[in-house]
């Protein structure tokens, strides 16, 4: 008899933890729906460029970060069209040697997802993002760098995936008055209004 009574306690055993594997797999599903799964494939990629090829003290520094967002994400625009949604945004760590004057968001794209009762802005493919440095008035010639964040949350059609940001180090040549600078990137700054 305590066979059976042993035998009918492993049978409710195997019988529960069969029970379990749907709600395992609900559990799986609703994870990797908020973004908890890990993503080792990065969905945005960015880095910097400047206006020329150096800068002088006491001057503007035009420099434009370019993003790609990959193909079937889009990302959300620095102004979202609701509260809760993350904004894209820039951040650059203070520096002794430049100060941000301004920082400029290109316009996003009015797209409607099926999640959403009312389109968003959105950024997909290719975004440029302006930033108007002030070098300061005794920087001496030298190279310098600059830390910098691209910071987004990546979302499809379906789901999103966690904030993140793409580290940047910005490297920025200061030279003497006397040398001339020379422009590069022309394509990339005539779209931005820097002011």
């Amino acid at each position: 008899m305590s066979s059976n009574v042993g035998l009918q306690i492993e049978e409710k055993r195997e019988l529960g933890s069969i029970r379990m594997l749907p709600w395992i797999w609900v559990v799986m599903l609703i994870a990797t729906s908020l973004g908890w799964a890990p993503n080792n494939n990065p969905v945005v990629e960015a880095h910097a460029v400047m206006a020329t090829d150096a800068g002088h003290a006491d001057s503007p520094l035009k420099l434009a970060v370019l993003g790609q967002v990959a193909p079937g994400y889009h990302i959300n625009d620095h102004k979202p069209s609701l509260d809760y949604l993350i904004p894209t945004e820039l951040k650059v760590d203070p520096s002794d040697q430049f100060t941000v004057r301004n920082v400029v968001y290109p316009q996003g794209t009015l797209k409607r997802f099926a999640f959403s009762d009312v389109p968003l802005s959105v950024y997909e493919g290719r975004v440029v993002v302006g930033l108007l440095l002030q070098a300061g008035k005794a920087v001496p010639a030298g190279t310098y760098t600059l830390k910098a964040k691209f910071a987004y949350q990546a979302c499809n059609d379906h789901a999103c995936l966690a904030p993140t940001s793409v580290p940047m180090t910005v490297t920025i040549k200061i030279v003497p008055r006397s040398v001339p600078l020379k422009p590069s990137e022309s394509d990339v700054f005539q779209r931005i209004k820097f002011e």
